[in-house]
């Protein structure tokens, strides 16, 4: 393979796949360096830490590139993976961490264990509807306390070849997706493909696409809270209220995979759609990825999740895949916020993301230039997107299992009151 460069920051050395690869097999060595620069002077070390394992080589890679275009930081990358909270208890946290940003980080956030990052000049160019994202978990005082780095966008991934096979077109409205739905079971072919051994994806596809296109999510959970330990039959907003259109959508969904989708996995369904088993798949670029090793022939494309007669209302779900963050306290605060400068510069960011399937999450950022992912794109510049309902939840409310139970049962009632009864249980808790 061409040993060429992947990424030139402005100023700085170019670094290679090799290096970028190779970079990880260094990481515990890079723990027992001297510090010293050329010449013999001391370097201020700062630890950076990431989670995201499939991207660690990519990371040193770039923390390899950062040490190289200057002699004053010396950046120690440190590849553990575990959660946050714990490492901020034992006082054993990063100078800077680069992590998903999800509702168990945001628990550090609302501590006020992140520092306040709103007057770096990194802070204006995050689109303002990205940032939103970070708030809509918890804030701490008003602050910007983490950076958006990249957004993993997810929609309905499909068989572009099986489309054209029965003159198929991208539905927008839900009469048209089940529409679309039934013609491919008249063809003989599965509409989408099911992987209901694993609850989560259930949760991520069926829950979360169907509550995402009917349900303002960041509002309804902001009411919830206000209602907090008085949700039930006659509170103003409830699960039971406000998703049992979702509970029926889920339903028809479940009627639309194949027989044995219980009994699927999540690494079966991408060997199933890789093999053109399945028309569609309820996924984002983690499974794109995988079938793209499994079958890189495969033609496939993804389109947001239309639940809804208009449009204009269909939304992609994102998660706020890595975000950065500085914790309070550290020692080379000033080192630590150049380090960031360069992950946050654009060069650096916009290539990360077109190298991982993600979404930009700067201002001007370029249009995504794959097409198994573009058929986002659209939505994503107009805002219509959402986090998932099911990441709201907190995990003493074990959503997954009552999915399991509820794909079974198809009890639409039973699933939502038992969201009704944990939330005004676990309220009543934090307020006692």
């Amino acid at each position: 393979m061409e040993d060429r460069p992947l990424i030139e920051v402005a100023g700085r050395r170019p670094f290679s796949r090799r290096v970028m690869l190779g970079g990880l097999a260094l990481g515990a060595l890079g723990l027992g360096l001297t510090g010293c620069a050329p010449g013999g002077s001391r370097r201020v070390r700062i630890r950076f830490t990431n989670n995201k394992r499939e991207t660690l080589g990519y990371f040193r890679g770039l923390v390899d590139a950062f040490n190289e275009s200057q002699s004053g930081i010396l950046v120690q990358h440190d590849t553990s993976t575990g959660s946050l909270l714990p490492q901020f208890v034992r006082g054993n946290y990063p100078d800077i961490g680069c992590y998903n940003y999800n509702l168990p980080s945001s628990t550090v956030l609302e501590r006020g264990l992140f520092s306040d990052l709103g007057d770096l000049p990194e802070a204006g160019t995050i689109e303002p509807a990205v940032q939103d994202l970070v708030t809509q978990y918890s804030q701490f005082e008003g602050q910007t306390n983490v950076l958006p780095f990249s957004i993993a966008a997810a929609g309905v991934v499909y068989n572009r070849d099986l489309f054209e096979r029965i003159g198929a077109e991208v539905p927008t409205t839900w009469p048209e997706f089940t529409a679309l739905c039934d013609a491919f079971l008249e063809e003989g072919i599965t509409p989408i493909q099911g992987t209901f051994r694993d609850m989560w994806t259930v949760q991520q596809g069926h829950f979360d696409y169907t509550s995402g296109g009917l349900v303002d999510v960041p509002a309804f959970y902001e009411s919830m809270r206000e209602e907090g330990a008085a949700v039930g039959p006659d509170s103003d907003v409830s699960f039971s209220k406000d998703f049992r259109e979702t509970g029926e959508r889920m339903l028809q969904l479940f009627s639309y995979s194949q027989a044995d989708a219980l009994t699927r996995s999540y690494p079966d369904g991408n060997a199933a759609f890789s093999a053109g088993e399945a028309a569609m798949y309820l996924q984002g670029p983690w499974a794109i990825s995988e079938i793209g090793v499994i079958n890189p022939d495969l033609p496939v494309g993804t389109f947001p999740m239309p639940v809804s007669d208009d449009p204009d209302e269909t939304r992609a779900r994102v998660n706020l895949d890595l975000a950065v963050w500085v914790p309070n306290g550290v020692q080379h605060r000033e080192q630590s916020l150049e380090f960031l400068s360069y992950l946050m510069s654009p060069d650096v960011l916009n290539a990360y993301n077109e190298e991982n399937l993600a979404y930009s999450t700067l201002t001007d950022a370029p249009p995504v230039t794959d097409e198994r992912i573009e058929g986002l794109q659209e939505a994503y510049d107009d805002g219509r997107f959402y986090q998932g309902a099911g990441t709201y939840l907190p995990e003493v409310i074990p959503i997954q299992n009552y999915l399991q139970e509820f794909v079974i049962n198809e009890n639409v009632e039973g699933l939502l009151r038992k969201l009704d009864v944990d939330w005004a249980r676990l309220s009543q808790r934090r307020v006692g």
